[in-house]
Order: structure tokens, then C-alpha cells, then sequence
């Protein structure tokens, strides 16, 4: 993991301090709401439906148990005793009083951490796949690139203001677990086909909200020491050329398809030419430090299997059903990666508690070489667990309530806080998800479905990620009424691809049913052991929509299903 240089600790500091100074005059009066305002983001503070919102940046989602236990400490001193995981790898509290974030901010920066642009019109928290470093197909772990990242973008002064906000994500494998094609930026670590030199792959122009776009890629490869000066040019052709009139249209997707990508690819190559690379890219050295802080734990010497996990497997059912679904095959002989699921049966996704924080700090520390991940899916991961070690993982998971053996299933479900919290949200996404998770909670029909991406979101902006959920839910008021759109042919990976309605708006008590209706439809029409999305690639929406239609027919004559 990255530690902090001497720049880093008094950078954060600094910053801590001028904005104590700031919260000060607001609270005095001193400083308006509208002149507070741009200050406040600037640190990751949000003014919500309810009360304000502070957003934890957790770089490419990687933590230690020190700094775990340190936002439980938060959680339970200066919120209401949890936190809520995001689909940007990042942490939010829900309901920090204004005259505690300094000293919130203070604890923050005592284990390496901060808020500084988790929000604001700036490069954003840069994220990765959660598997990074530990993947089989992976060419190169991506998280030292994303801390070249970080470091490079952190309060860049051309880039601090810019139209709107900026995403980057990047992932060092085959198949894309960090969903790079919905970003402003993706990244792809790979080998050039023919003299096997590691460079990127560069896509541009991704994201979700109001207009949903997949990236397109402006560079094929890009040799890995000239990336800095490349971002600087795609980074400047944006901060130049995207619109500033209008914040609906000023996201670079909209440049990317009101120019066209060849235009765009040809600016920014223009841009390229006019640097000088030698000034802007890290030197060799800087590159070497940075990847040294991620080289990976001193294992063992294991063999591939475990008798002692596979007898456990064979005596505890859910302990087999634990591995099986949550267990992720690690490079390293002897050893795998678990994910713990925040979305327990009828909870509340992304949620824990400060008890639930501080025991997986325990486990982790304990049994993953005092490293863990968060994931864009809201989820954890311990990414270096001993096989020998499963058992006691899996015990220790049971015992804090974290022991769900849903991942990818359908009831891991994302979904946004919705207008429970967000004052920018029509309706909510929070119950929705829980009525969902309850109508599936059976373990062998969850099973039976098979991988199955649910993802809900509050509004148009779109933070649950619906537009690329298998099945994408969009809630929006409607005469009054929440109104929840149903989307279906989403995809985050590699094949990335936008969801299709398959009928009008529904209301919230139907938002079950109808996903009762369209997996039964899966069910009636899947090939041997196709999944759900498989499924719906190869016979297309019209089943689905057909299948969708009945359900809201019934419900509108008020006929059992």
C-alpha cells in the first residue's frame, strides 16, 4: 500500500487547517452559504436533504485496518454510529454536524486520509479493479498507475475548475472489473500484440446520468511512460473545449459526440505534439517508488488445495456456499481472495455499522496481511486470505453478520442513498432494493438465477449505475408519485452496453413484481446454464418487454399474477 511522503502529510494538514478556518467564519457568520459553498466542496462536504454529508476518498479502494478502525471511530463519535460505501470506491458519512468536520478531517489525516476532491468540478477519487494485484488474467497491477494518478491530479492547478466533474478508472486485466468504458476516462493496462511492451489502452468519453455514453478509444496503445503528458493533452482539449453554459452538456462525453471521436482523438493528438512529455511524465525513479509501496506480501510457499478447507467445505454447507460464491481464485498458490457482501438480506446496501468496521479491521489485519479493498459494487475484499485460513475467515465473518454468500448474485444489489438522503434524488432507491433482496432471499433460488447485476438509482444522475445493471431501475417523480423506469441489457464489463426500458413507469410496490416477471422470463428462456445476461444478448429485449407488459396489464386489472 502507498504511504504518505513528507509532501503528502503537509499537504493534508494544510489543508485541515484552512478549512477549520473556513467552517469558523461560516459558523460566525462571517462567510454566507453561497460564499461557503464552493469551500466546502472543495473538502467533500455536501449539504444533503437532512443534514450535511462528508465523502471519504479511498484511493482505487485500498485501506488497512488502522484506518479502518479510524472511520468506525468516526462513524460512531461524529455520525450515527455507521458508514455508507459508494460506487466510487469511497466512504460518506450521512450526518456529520458542520462544526465537527475539522476535527473529523483531523482524525482523517492521522491514518492517511482525506476528502480532498471527492466532489467539485476536479479529477475525482481515481478507482481500479478490486482484484488488482491478485488477478490471474491481470497483465500488471493497476494501482501503482492510479497513484501516479492521484499524485499528478491532486489540486493540478490548469485542472482544479474544470466544466464538470472528472472520473478516471483503471484496470490492469483482461476482463474489466473497474467498468473503465462508463468513465470520462478509462485506462487498460495490456501488452502491445507484437514487441509485448506494457503501455495502456486509453478510452474516453464513457458515463452514466442524464446521457448515458460508452467510451471510445483514442489510443490503441500508449507506451507507459508517456501517459502523464497524454492525460495532460485529452485533460486540456476538455478544460478548453467542453461546454461551461450548460452543466447538463459540459461532462466530455458530450464533446466526444458533439465533435466526433476522430476530431477529438486528432485534438488531443495535436495537443500531444505541442508538450514537452520529459516535464510532465514522473521520472523513472518516481515510477520505481511508487510500484514498490505495492509489491505484493511476502507469501508462503503453499500447495494449490487445502485439505483442511476442503473438509470444512465438505462438514459446513454454508461455509461451502460461502467459498463457492464469494471466493475469488488468487495467483498465488495456496491462497484467495473473499468478498464480504454489505448486502445482507433486507439491509441496506454499502451500509456498516462501526461494531461491523472494527471486527473486519480484526480479520483483516489477521488474516490478509492487514489489507482490504473496497469495490465499485459496495462491497469489501480481503484479498489475500490463506486457504488454510477459510474456516476461521468465514467463522469470524459469521460471528460480526457478515457472512452473506450472495456476490453477483441478485440480491447484491446496488443502489444509491436515493431521497432517504440525497436532496438531488425524485424517489427512493433504498427500499426498493431491500423489497427486492427480501423477494429472492432464498439461498437455492438465488442460486438457481445465477449471476444477476441489479442496480438502482434515485435520479437521472445516475450514481446506482442503472443505465449497466442486467436489470437497471430509475426512480423519478412522476404527478407527485415516485415512478421507477425498468431497464434490461446492462452491462459494466468488458462488454459494456446500456440498458433498454422495457415499458412506462411503474410504481414502487410493482417494482418487485416486475422483477419477478423478468426473471421469470429468464428462467423460461435461458439455454443450458446461460446467464441472465447471456440469455438476454441472445434472444433479445423482446421477450422481456413482452413479459414486462403482461406483468403491468395484470397489475392494472388487478388480477393475480
Amino acid at each position: 500500500m502507498y504511504r504518505y511522503d513528507e509532501f503528502d502529510e503537509r499537504f493534508v494538514r494544510e489543508r485541515v487547517a484552512q478549512f477549520r478556518h473556513q467552517v469558523e467564519r461560516r459558523l460566525d457568520g462571517s462567510l454566507s452559504d453561497d460564499e461557503f459553498k464552493p469551500l466546502r466542496l472543495k473538502n467533500g462536504l455536501y449539504l444533503q436533504l437532512h443534514a450535511y454529508m462528508l465523502r471519504v476518498a479511498v484511493p482505487y479502494g485500498t485501506l488497512n485496518s488502522k484506518q479502518m478502525r479510524q472511520l468506525a471511530l468516526i462513524a460512531e463519535k461524529y455520525d450515527k454510529g455507521y458508514a455508507h460505501f459508494t460506487t466510487r470506491q469511497n466512504l460518506q458519512y450521512n450526518w456529520p454536524k458542520l462544526k465537527d468536520v475539522p476535527d473529523i478531517l483531523d482524525l482523517l489525516a492521522d491514518v492517511e486520509m482525506h476528502c480532498i476532491q471527492t466532489s467539485g468540478n476536479c479529477i475525482r477519487n481515481v478507482t481500479a479493479d478490486q482484484f488488482a494485484g491478485v488477478a490471474a488474467d491481470e497483465v500488471e497491477d493497476p494501482r501503482p498507475t492510479a497513484e501516479l494518478i492521484r499524485q499528478w491530479s491532486s489540486l493540478h492547478p490548469e485542472f482544479s475548475w474544470l466544466p464538470r466533474k472528472f472520473k478516471i478508472a483503471v484496470t490492469g486485466a483482461e476482463h474489466d472489473r473497474a467498468a473503465i468504458k462508463v468513465h470520462d476516462i478509462g485506462i487498460r493496462v495490456l501488452r502491445h500484440p507484437e514487441t509485448r511492451e506494457i503501455g495502456y489502452e486509453i478510452i474516453v468519453g464513457g458515463g452514466l446520468g442524464r446521457t448515458p455514453m460508452i467510451g471510445k478509444v483514442i489510443r490503441d496503445f500508449l507506451p507507459k511512460d508517456e501517459l502523464l503528458a497524454y492525460l495532460e493533452a485529452v485533460m486540456r482539449v476538455y478544460n478548453a473545449e467542453g461546454r461551461r453554459d450548460n452543466k447538463y452538456k459540459a461532462r466530455v462525453k458530450i464533446l466526444v459526440h458533439e465533435i466526433g471521436t476522430d476530431e477529438f482523438k486528432a485534438r488531443v493528438e495535436a495537443e500531444y505534439a505541442q508538450l514537452n512529455g520529459p516535464t510532465i511524465n514522473a521520472p523513472e525513479e518516481e515510477v520505481e517508488r511508487i510500484a514498490r509501496y505495492f509489491a505484493p506480501p511476502v507469501y508462503e510457499a503453499l500447495p494449490t488445495t487445502s485439505h483442511v478447507l476442503d473438509a470444512a467445505r465438505a462438514a459446513d454447507p454454508e461455509l461451502d456456499r460461502f467459498v463457492e460464491q464469494n471466493g475469488f481464485p488468487h495467483r498465488q498458490p495456496g491462497y484467495i481472495a473473499l468478498t464480504v457482501s454489505l448486502k445482507p438480506i433486507g439491509g441496506v446496501p454499502g451500509d456498516m455499522s462501526d461494531a461491523e468496521m472494527r471486527a473486519f479491521a480484526d480479520i483483516a489485519e489477521r488474516y490478509s496481511f492487514d489489507e482490504f479493498r473496497v469495490t465499485h459494487i459496495q462491497n469489501l475484499v480481503l484479498p489475500h486470505v490463506k486457504l488454510d485460513d477459510v474456516p476461521a475467515v468465514h467463522a469470524a465473518l459469521k460471528a460480526a453478520g457478515l457472512a452473506t454468500a450472495n456476490a453477483g448474485l441478485v440480491t447484491d444489489i446496488i443502489a444509491c442513498p436515493g431521497l432517504d438522503y440525497c436532496a438531488l434524488a425524485t424517489a427512493r432507491s433504498i427500499p426498493i432494493a431491500q423489497d427486492i433482496s427480501n423477494l429472492f432471499a432464498s439461498d437455492e433460488r438465488q442460486k438457481d438465477l445465477g449471476p444477476l447485476q441489479i442496480k438502482i438509482s434515485g435520479c437521472i444522475n445516475a450514481c446506482g449505475h442503472h443505465h449497466v445493471g442486467h436489470i437497471g431501475i430509475l426512480g423519478l417523480e412522476k404527478s407527485g408519485r415516485e415512478n421507477y423506469q425498468i431497464t434490461v441489457g446492462g452491462d459494466a464489463s468488458e462488454n459494456a452496453a446500456l440498458g433498454e426500458r422495457v415499458g412506462p413507469g411503474i410504481d414502487g410496490d410493482q417494482v418487485p413484481g416486475a422483477i419477478e416477471a423478468l426473471v421469470e422470463v429468464y428462467k423460461r428462456e435461458r439455454q443450458g446454464s446461460e446467464t441472465f445476461i447471456d440469455t438476454v444478448k441472445r434472444a433479445g429485449l423482446e421477450p422481456f418487454k413482452e413479459g414486462f407488459t403482461a406483468y403491468v396489464a395484470r397489475e392494472t386489472a388487478g388480477e393475480p399474477a
